[in-house]
C-alpha cells in the first residue's frame, strides 16, 4: 500500500498509476496550502490575498491591471475585482484608474503591504525549508521538472 493510500485510508488499490500521481499532487498541495493558510493568519491575510501583495511587489512602482494580477496567481480565482477590494480596504493596496483608458485600473502596492511582506518573509521561508528543505536539491529539481512538464501538457495552461 502506498502512503497516500494510506493517508486516504483506502483499501483498494488505486485505478492507475495516473491516478494516484493526480491525487499525489492534489494531496500534497492542500496539506501545504493549510499550513501556509495556518502561517498567514495572524498577519490577517489568506494565501491568495498573500499571493497578490508578492505579484504587485513584483511588478514595481507602475502596478498592475486587474486582469494581469488574475493571470500570474499561483491558484486562479473567479473574483480579482472583490479580492483587490479587500486588500484596498486593509490598506495594502491601492488603485488608480488609468488616465488614458479610463476602463482600466491599475493596482499598486503599498509601504503597508510591503512591510506585511517583510514581516512574513522570514516565517515562510523557514516553513517552506522545514516543509520541503529536506528533499535534496537533485529530487527538487526533478520534481520541479516533471510537474512543468505536467503543466505543459494540460490544455488549459497551453499558451
Amino acid at each position: 500500500m502506498s502512503q497516500l493510500a494510506s493517508e486516504l485510508k483506502q483499501n483498494k488499490p488505486f485505478t492507475s498509476t495516473v491516478q494516484e500521481a493526480v491525487l499525489s499532487i492534489k494531496r500534497t498541495a492542500a496539506l501545504l496550502d493549510l499550513r501556509v493558510a495556518e502561517l498567514l493568519r495572524p498577519y490577517g491575510v489568506t494565501p491568495t490575498q498573500y499571493n497578490v501583495l508578492r505579484i504587485l511587489r513584483g511588478a514595481g512602482a507602475d502596478g498592475l491591471p486587474r486582469c494581469e494580477v488574475q493571470g500570474r496567481l499561483v491558484a486562479p480565482v473567479a473574483d480579482t475585482t472583490r479580492l483587490l477590494d479587500r486588500l484596498e480596504k486593509m490598506g495594502l493596496v491601492s488603485r488608480a484608474r488609468n488616465t488614458e483608458d479610463r476602463r482600466v485600473v491599475t493596482s499598486k502596492i503599498t509601504p503597508r503591504g510591503l512591510a506585511l511582506l517583510d514581516k512574513v518573509a522570514a516565517p515562510l521561508r523557514q516553513f517552506e525549508e522545514h516543509e520541503v528543505g529536506q528533499v535534496s536539491d537533485a529530487r527538487l529539481r526533478s520534481l520541479i521538472g516533471i510537474l512543468d512538464e505536467v503543466r505543459r501538457l494540460t490544455p488549459c495552461h497551453r499558451g
